[in-house]
C-alpha cells in the first residue's frame, strides 16, 4: 500500500503543475481540488466519472475494511488519484483491530463513522482513543433527527462531543453532518434536519470550532451546503474565521459529476439538491464566498494537514 501513498503525492505536484502550465484541460475550480468525503463506488469508472465530471482532481475515499479489493481496484487505474480512509461498524469486537489493520496498510483516516450508538459511548470512545494512538483524524456522522420512518439517529446527542474534545485532546476529530451543521446556529434545537432562514451567532459547531484546536468539519453533504447557503451574510466570514479547520467534501452520489442518477442517495430531506452534483454546488458556494486564498485553503491545503498528507508521512 505504500505504492499507492507514494503516487497519490505524485498527483499533487502533477495537478498544481498542470494549474499554471496547462498541461490537462482546464479546471473549473482554478486549481486542484480534494474531496475528502468521497464513498467508494463499485467499479474504478465510477470513481473517476463523477471526479472528472465535476473538476475535482483528488479523493479520500472512505472504503469499509470488507471492500480493500474494489479499492485497490480503483487505486491501480488511477495510481495517483486516491488516497483512503476506513470504516468499521463501531459495535463489533473487532472493530479496533480491523482499523489498527488499515492503518498499518496504508488508510490515512478512520471513517466515515456512522452507526446508532452514543456520541459519548463506549463504542465510539474506544474509536476515539485508536485515532488519537495511530495518529489519524476520525470522521463521524452526528445526526439528530431521522430523515425517514425507521432510519434512526446517529452519534448522539451531539452536545455530548465537548466532552470528548476535552477527553481525547491528541485525537482529531472532523464533524459532519445534519446535527453538526444545523448547530451553526445558536437557535437551533432538532426541530428539523437542515433548517433554513438566517444564521444566530453563536451557535454550538462554531464556539467548538473556534474553541477545541482538535475539531475540524467536513463540508460535504446537503448538511454542508446547506449551512453554507442558507444565509450568505453570515458564511464569508465563518470560513475566514475557521479557515484552518474546514476542508471541502461532497459526500454526493450523483453518477457523472452533473447531477446525473441518484442525487443525495435518495434522502428525501435532502430534495433541493435533487438532480444537483454536491459537489459542483458547494465548490461553487465557497467560490463565491472566499477569496482565492482562502478557497485553495480550504479546497486542497487544509487536507493535507488534517490527513498528513505530506513527503514525510509518504516516504
Amino acid at each position: 500500500m505504500t505504492i499507492h501513498r507514494r503516487h497519490f503525492l505524485g498527483s499533487l505536484a502533477a495537478a498544481a503543475a498542470a494549474s499554471t502550465v496547462g498541461a490537462q484541460p482546464e479546471n473549473p475550480w482554478g486549481g486542484p481540488v480534494i474531496d475528502i468525503h468521497f464513498h467508494l463506488r463499485k467499479t474504478p469508472q465510477a470513481n473517476t466519472a463523477h471526479l472528472d465530471g465535476c473538476g475535482v482532481s483528488n479523493a479520500v475515499l472512505l472504503t469499509g475494511v470488507n471492500a480493500l479489493d474494489q479499492l485497490h481496484a480503483t487505486q491501480d487505474s488511477s495510481p495517483r488519484r486516491f488516497v483512503w480512509s476506513a470504516s468499521a461498524d463501531p459495535t463489533k469486537p473487532e472493530a479496533v483491530r480491523l482499523l489498527t489493520d488499515a492503518v498499518k496498510s496504508g488508510a490515512i483516516g478512520l471513517g466515515e463513522i456512522k452507526a446508532h450508538v452514543a456520541s459519548d459511548g463506549p463504542e465510539l470512545q474506544r474509536l476515539y482513543a485508536l485515532a488519537g494512538e495511530l495518529n489519524v483524524p476520525i470522521l463521524i456522522h452526528f445526526q439528530e433527527v431521522p430523515h425517514y420512518d425507521g432510519e434512526g439517529v446517529f452519534s448522539t446527542p451531539f452536545k455530548n462531543l465537548e466532552a470528548m474534545l476535552k477527553a481525547y485532546p491528541k485525537t482529531r476529530f472532523v464533524g459532519h453532518a445534519d446535527a453538526f451543521w444545523a448547530n451553526i446556529s445558536a437557535d437551533y434545537a432538532n426541530q428539523s434536519a437542515y433548517p433554513s432562514g438566517p444564521i444566530k451567532p453563536g451557535g454550538l459547531t462554531d464556539r467548538l470550532l473556534t474553541d477545541y484546536p482538535n475539531l475540524y468539519a467536513d463540508l460535504s453533504a446537503n448538511s454542508g451546503n446547506n449551512a453554507l447557503s442558507r444565509d450568505p451574510d453570515f458564511t464569508p466570514a465563518f470560513l475566514a474565521r475557521h479557515r484552518d479547520k474546514l476542508m471541502f467534501g461532497s459526500d454526493c452520489s450523483c453518477s457523472d459529476g452533473h447531477g446525473g442518477g441518484i442525487s443525495q442517495a435518495n434522502n428525501p430531506a435532502a430534495a433541493r439538491l435533487a438532480g444537483k452534483c454536491v459537489a459542483r454546488e458547494t465548490l461553487t458556494v465557497l467560490k463565491k464566498s472566499t477569496s482565492t486564498a482562502l478557497f485553495r485553503q480550504i479546497a486542497w491545503e487544509n487536507a493535507h494537514t488534517v490527513y498528513r498528507i505530506t513527503s514525510s508521512t509518504l516516504s
